[in-house]
């Protein structure tokens, strides 16, 4: 059955913000989407698409005002004790998490989330260790302030202490906003490892068509609440004039090898990262 294998599954999700009065506003309407257990999602779109409203159904935060959502199958509002498991099986990393850093140490903001889970000191600890691991933080930094490190360091922290409560699935919005290129590709490098090391579920938000092109497995591009288009790299960037139409680009070599076969320069196939475009173009002219 398809809900075993869904790790999110949202079946005409409505959400309106203060129903009833003059303010109601309309944020997402007849959401139908599946996100496969173990995939990499990328949800793209521009400011006020509804992505965040999205995902922050996705762990509860908000409730539907129509529709439903299950998560590994179980409707997550159906009981209390649905949303409690919920809560500790979606791990939601919001932009600028370290704005959330507030500890004396690295290792007391890990160990917060699996010490308020009720979990045994060595359990904790092992937990701690792993997650610090798994983001490239050596234990020679566990007893600094999170305050003294980078941008960049600050956050793989942040992410720290959400894996250290090990959820199934691990959303996260625009993780890589205000960081210099050098620091948005640690972060990106750092999730995708994440994913491989650990087979869980990843949902990166993000406006950037070229870290979703080059991480992601299936996008979800979403436009004024709705989902616009949804399917792998090569099905959602096929058709570049429609995202122009909603004011999104395909990446930037992908419209790059579009332009040149325009032009009448014969290159097989569609890059979509700086990689990919290197590796067509070393084979085309090496024919």
């Amino acid at each position: 059955m398809q809900h075993q294998t869904a790790a999110i599954e949202c079946v005409g999700l409505g959400h309106t913000y203060s129903p009833g009065t003059p303010f109601a506003k309309a944020a997402l309407s007849n959401i139908t989407l599946n996100v496969g257990a173990g995939e990499f999602v990328g949800l793209i779109g521009h400011t006020g698409s509804g992505k965040s409203t999205l995902i922050q159904h996705f762990n509860a935060l908000l409730q539907p005002t129509e529709g439903t959502i299950r998560i590994h199958g179980a409707d997550i509002h159906a009981d209390k004790a649905t949303l409690r498991a919920t809560r500790q099986n979606v791990g939601l990393v919001f932009q600028y998490p370290e704005h959330q850093l507030f500890e004396v140490s690295v290792y007391k903001d890990v160990s917060f989330g699996p010490e308020n889970m009720g979990l045994g000191r060595d359990e904790v600890d092992a937990r701690v260790r792993k997650a610090l691991a798994l983001v490239g933080i050596g234990a020679d930094s566990f007893e600094k302030s999170p305050f003294e490190l980078s941008g960049g360091q600050k956050r793989r922290v942040a992410i720290a202490g959400v894996l250290a409560m090990q959820p199934s699935v691990l959303i996260l919005d625009e993780p890589t906003a205000g960081l210099d290129p050098r620091g948005r590709t640690t972060i990106l490098s750092t999730i995708k490892n994440m994913h491989d090391e650990l087979g869980i579920t990843v949902v990166l938000v993000s406006h950037s068509m070229e870290d979703i092109a080059k991480y992601v497995s299936k996008i979800i591009v979403m436009h004024s609440g709705t989902i616009f288009k949804q399917g792998t790299r090569e099905e959602v960037f096929a058709d570049a004039k429609a995202l122009e139409n909603i004011g999104l680009d395909a990446p930037v070599v992908s419209r790059l090898f579009q332009e040149l076969r325009a032009k009448g320069l014969d290159i097989p196939g569609t890059p979509f990262t700086t990689h990919e475009a290197t590796q067509l173009l070393h084979q085309f002219l090496k024919n």
